[in-house]
This record gives C-alpha cells, structure tokens and sequence, in this order.
C-alpha cells in the first residue's frame, strides 16, 4: 500500500504524489459512480416501480424524497468537513448509502419506498458535501485540478453511460428491485478505497463548532412547505389549507434569513449569498438541476409511458444523454482553461440545451429514435459544459476558509432545482394528462373512461391487458383508446419539457451576471 503524508502536510501545501493521487481519486471515482448510478436507474425503473407498487400520484416523490433531505445535509456537512476533515464523513454516508438502496429494494409499498429514498438523501447529502470538496483540497492548484477531475469525468461516464441501460435491462430481467442493490458491489469498492487511501485534510481547528441546527429546521420546513403545495394544488385549488402552506413557507424563509445572519456558525453563510458572482453561480445551479432532474425522469416517461416503448428500449435513448454530460465535462476540461473568457462555455451549454428542450417540446411517436438520439446528445454535452464550471468558478470566487461550504452549497442548489424541478413538471404532466383525456373519453363508458384517466396503466402490462379485455367485452377498441391516452400523455410531458425551456431563457439573464473568470497562471507541478 502506498504511504499516506501526514495530514499537516497536506493542509500546508504539500502535494500528493502521482500514485497516491490515483489511489485516492479512485475512492472518490467509486463514490461519484455510486451516486450516478443510482440516479440514472432509478429513473428508468420508475415506469414499472409504480406499475407495481400502484402510486403514480407519488411519482415525483420517489426523487424529491431524495432531493429534499440531501439539500439540508450537504451544507451542515459540507461545513463539518471544514472544521473535522472529510473522511470520515465519506466513510459514514458510503455505509449509510448501501444500506438505504437495500431498504429502496425492499419496499413493499410507494410511501416506503419514498421514505428509504429520504434516508438515502440524507447519506447522498454527505457524500456530495465531503467528497466533491476533496478535490480542491488534494488539488489547491485549479490547472492541476481540472486534469485530476478528468479521472471523475471519466466515472461519471461510465456511470451515466451504463446506467440507464442497466437500469432498463435490469428491470426487464430481474425486476426493479435489483437496479437497487446493484448499488452494493459499488458501495463496496468505494468504501474500500476511501477508508484505505484518502488522506484527512483539516482546514480549521478549534475546540468547539456550533451546529446550526435551527437553520436547517428551517429550510428543511421551507422547502418542504413548498414541495407540498407544488403537488397538492392541483387537487385543492387555492383552499385554506394551500394558503396555509403558501405562509407557512414564506415564514420558514423569512425566519430563515433572520437567523442566519445572528448565527455563530450558519448554516448558509451571508458571505456567501453577499457576493454577487457567487449568488449568480448559485441560481444557475438552481437552473441547472431544474433541467437535469426533468430530463432524467420525464424523458423516461415520455419513451415508455407516452411512446409505449420497453424499458430496455427507452434506457438505451435515455443512455446518450447521460453519456454525452461526460463527453461535454472531458471537453470543457481541456478548452476552458486555455480561453481568455472561459464563461463563453456557459453560454454554450446552455444554447445545446436550448435546442434539446426545444425538441422534447414538438417530440411525438412519429419521431425517429435517432433524432431523439440527436437531441439527448446535445442536451448532455451542454450539461457538461455548464456543471464542472460551475464547481470550479466558485472554487476561484470563494475564499479559502469557505471552499467547502461553497462547494456544498453549488452542489445543494442543484438539487433544490432538481426537486423543484421534478415537483413542478411531475404536477403539470399530471395535471395536463387529465385535463387533456378528459374531453376525449366523454363517450367512453364511465369504468374505462376512469381506468384512462388513471396514467399508472400506461405503465403496467397486466393492467392494460384487464383494460382490453374490459373494452372488448362492452364493446369497445381498447388499443385505440390506449393510443388516445399515449398521445395525452406525451403531450403532457411535452408541456412540462416547455417550462424547462422557459427556465433556460432565464439562465441566459443569470450568466450575464457571471464576471470573468481568469485563472491563475501558476507553476504546474509534475502531476
């Protein structure tokens, strides 16, 4: 085994050398390959996950579950891991990870598999606010870090490249419990190499750190407030109980801001929300997750349920889109630093995901699979131009004693967006597939018409075979009728995929707010 420097060292400066730099990066490959994986899978199993366990109206949930609790841990430890070092938490959340996929496989029901989702939010939350902050940590230098990163690029490849088609074909085969515990053998390796090879880097030691327990109540009763009324309005209308939400809200933030700003050590520091480069980064990241969650569980739902393909089928589409957010990031990595105005790739990711939006937006069955292809390839290849830089621009903006919680909070951001993301779209495609069938079962006999208004059967064989054999026996063409709630459905989804693209116009506002970043021309060691 190679020699690990003391941590002292590290802490002053002294680099890594190239075999322990891999060694380590390697802990830290597994533990974003852990992390991919699972979101590109769990993606592609949700058709049948719901066609089994018979809650579609908890759909969006199974990720925002996800989403909501790994916005209130990133930060907290992205903070811990300023003060006590990172490897222990990488170590902690690696087991706890594992350990909440194996309950996900285990559900015997929607609301258990969104509460083990929640659990495994609050290990996903830790990994992403201690492992993504080693890297500046065991690379100070940002040259020297942009060509480190490519091995987490690299990872992040291959794990988006192999996830949503193992995701379809594990769902085919084994059931879409296994796209769950496929997370094992890799949380294994992870933990492995993590705990062996990593070093502990401390920034700051005092005797004491003061959690901020009271802000991250706060946010997470803000957030959630938010996430309830997002899915519960279409169903209540503007009810007393929906005002009540809409106040509870606002004074969960407005007590949130209050606090933070008297708060020895905050949870979300106004340092940080006080620079407007650095705010500008942050309502990017927001946009960025908005449009990367909407991508990764509707455009599954518009190939299975909309198109009625299989979900081997539909995870081989998916599968370029994922790809190509490597291909764009292993790119990004070796032009950025060689432009005078690296935020010309902004721009540039976010015009590619223009034009893959604005073909989700006018897609339907008659589209060849290839131009799906076209469009998944441009719409991953913009993520990769924008997600690195992002990471790396606040790395150059914020100060050194606030690197990590910097970095938690860029990483926490985009997943409030990827919540609010999946909340919002996952309400409009509800809504608009009802509102949109409606009009065109009024004919229908009043059990089939409500077994259409019902999107869980577009997802379930068993389910549209009893529909056939119900239309059959009164009378009825029930492929014709399975037909006319596909094409609702992928209208639906085509109406959520246009207030994405109404979200990248705003981008477009927020980058212009980004100043130029100019990096640093220092003596590149031998790495």
């Amino acid at each position: 085994m190679a020699s690990i420097p003391d941590p002292s060292q590290l802490a002053q400066g002294r680099m890594l050398s190239v075999t322990q730099s891999i060694l380590a990066m390697m802990g830290l490959c597994f533990v974003v390959m852990l992390v991919a994986i699972d979101q590109t899978v769990v993606g592609t199993a949700m058709p049948n996950i719901v066609a089994e366990l018979n809650g579609f109206e908890l759909y969006a949930w199974v990720a925002t579950a996800y989403l909501l609790t790994s916005v209130i841990t990133v930060p907290i430890f992205g903070r811990l891991g300023d003060f006590y070092g990172r490897r222990r938490f990488v170590v902690v959340s690696i087991v706890l990870f594992t350990v909440a996929s194996v309950l996900c496989g285990m559900a015997q029901s929607m609301m258990q598999l969104v509460l083990a989702r929640a659990l495994q939010g609050v290990a996903g939350g830790m990994l992403v606010g201690t492992a993504f902050a080693c890297i500046p940590d065991l690379f100070p230098d940002p040259r020297v870090r942009l060509r480190w990163q490519v091995m987490m690029s690299a990872a992040f490849g291959i794990a988006n490249g192999i996830g949503p088609f193992l995701g379809g074909f594990l769902t085919e085969q084994y059931g879409w419990r296994s796209v769950f515990y496929v997370n094992l053998p890799i949380g294994l390796l992870s933990l492995y190499f993590v705990y062996r090879y990593l070093p502990l880097i401390r920034h700051f030691r005092q005797g004491s750190v003061r959690l901020d327990w009271q802000g991250a109540i706060l946010l997470m009763l803000g957030l959630g407030c938010i996430q309830l009324l997002v899915e519960l309005l279409p169903q209540h209308g503007a009810s007393s109980f929906m005002v009540l939400l809409g106040v509870a809200s606002l004074a969960a933030f407005v007590l949130l801001v209050h606090w933070e700003r008297r708060a020895a050590e905050p949870l979300l520091p106004a340092a940080l929300f006080s620079n407007p480069a650095q705010l500008a980064l942050f309502v990017l990241s927001v946009g960025l997750g908005f449009i990367l969650f909407s991508l990764l569980f509707y455009g599954p739902l518009l190939l299975q349920g909309g198109f009625g393909l299989r979900p081997q089928t539909a995870g081989l589409l998916i599968t370029p889109l994922v790809v190509f957010i490597t291909v764009g990031s292993i790119i990004n990595g070796r032009v950025v630093t060689r432009l005078s105005r690296p935020n010309i790739m902004l721009y540039l990711g976010l015009a590619l995901l223009t034009i893959a939006c604005i073909g989700m937006v006018f897609m339907d069955k008659t589209v060849p699979h290839w131009q799906f292809v076209l469009y998944a390839i441009a719409g991953g290849t913009g993520i990769g131009f924008i997600m690195p830089n992002l990471t790396v621009f606040s790395q150059e903006i914020a100060e050194r004693s606030m690197l990590g919680i910097a970095t938690a909070m860029l990483q926490s951001m985009r997943m409030v967006g990827g919540m609010l993301g999946t909340a919002i779209v996952g309400t409009l495609v509800t809504y608009q597939y009802g509102e949109g069938l409606s009009s065109r079962v009024a004919g229908l006999p009043a059990d089939l018409a409500a077994s259409l208004k019902d999107p869980q059967l577009l997802m379930s064989a068993a389910q549209q075979a009893h529909f056939l054999e119900q239309a059959g026996r009164q009378g009825q063409a029930g492929e014709i009728w399975l037909g006319v709630a596909r094409d609702s459905l992928a209208h639906a989804v085509n109406i959520g995929m246009a207030v994405t693209l109404l979200l990248i116009v705003w981008c477009f506002y927020w980058v212009r707010k980004v100043p130029p970043i100019r990096f640093a021309r220092k003596a590149e060691s031998s790495q």
